[in-house]
């Protein structure tokens, strides 16, 4: 009896190794393997310290880049941060700011989506 269970911890043994082999084998290939693979890498990867990022730094973040960007009026925009998620609210002279500033604070790192609820106000109309 004592053979059998020899035999069956060094089966288990060997089938554990073989399993840890393959699993490093597959993670080899992800990491160097087609274009594709190590984009869709490098994303998940960049996201994961993102989800760490306080959100004053965030809100801070995207203030810093829509005043940096050329072409738009940031001074009555207001940026609020929350988990990842930022909305923009106020408002900007032209519909094309709209989307620009949008498109500015989906690119800060971190933001993982934009509530964009600017509005387009000229400077002859009334604040009522």
């Amino acid at each position: 009896m004592r053979k059998d269970s020899a035999s069956t911890l060094i089966g288990a043994i060997a089938a554990a190794a073989i399993a840890i082999g393959t699993a490093t084998c597959a993670n080899a290939q992800t990491s160097g393997g087609m274009p594709n693979d190590a984009s869709a890498q490098s994303q998940s990867i960049a996201a994961s310290p993102a989800r760490n990022r306080p959100d004053s730094e965030l809100a801070r973040d995207v203030r810093r880049a829509l005043a940096r960007t050329p072409n738009l009026h940031s001074t009555s925009i207001h940026v609020q941060a929350r988990r990842g998620i930022v909305t923009l609210t106020g408002w900007v002279p032209q519909r094309a700011q709209v989307q620009r500033a949008g498109s500015v604070a989906r690119s800060v790192r971190g933001v993982r989506q934009v509530n964009n609820h600017l509005n387009v106000r000229t400077r002859g109309a009334s604040g009522h």
